[in-house]
């Protein structure tokens, strides 16, 4: 199969193989979303697996909801990620230190482009916020204080 280029040249198509689950259409309605606890996140926080195996080499989407006051406190990812916010407020901000200085709002609908290894933190200061992040997996969250990790927690 080929089509031709603006210089007349034929293209051909590459054909690449599927991630695992992307192999038909489909579709995912936000009342089907199920969201679970995350054991990297504070208790109240909600993540929502979208496509893909987070967990696993490849693409996958995930929402994020946290509830209105909750921090996410200094941490980094080793994946790039590609920050959509679906609603609320989101507010982040770049150190290794919580500075609410720091902090930049975003609007529902903006998008927020995050390189790996970058140490950031959230809060949902004026109400709860969902973002949708895209990224290639597998999935990695790195806290800067030890104290910090919700993993660490022995109570």
């Amino acid at each position: 199969m080929s089509d031709k280029t603006e210089t007349g040249v034929a293209k051909a198509h590459a054909v690449r193989s599927h991630q695992p689950g992307q192999d038909v259409f489909r579709s995912v309605l936000s009342e089907n979303i199920e969201w679970k606890p995350f054991p990297a996140f504070p208790p109240s926080v909600r993540l929502a697996v979208v496509v893909g195996q987070p967990s696993e080499p490849g693409p996958y989407t995930i929402r994020v909801k946290v509830p209105h006051d909750v921090k996410l406190m200094p941490h980094r990812h080793p994946e790039d990620r590609v920050y959509t916010v679906i609603s609320g407020v989101f507010y982040i901000g770049l150190g290794d230190q919580f500075d609410a200085d720091k902090l930049q709002a975003f609007p529902p609908g903006s998008v927020v482009v995050l390189p790996g290894d970058t140490p950031h933190f959230h809060w949902a200061k004026s109400s709860e916020y969902v973002t949708q992040v895209s990224a290639i997996g597998p999935l990695g969250l790195d806290y800067l204080n030890p104290k910090d990790d919700p993993r660490n927690d022995k109570s």
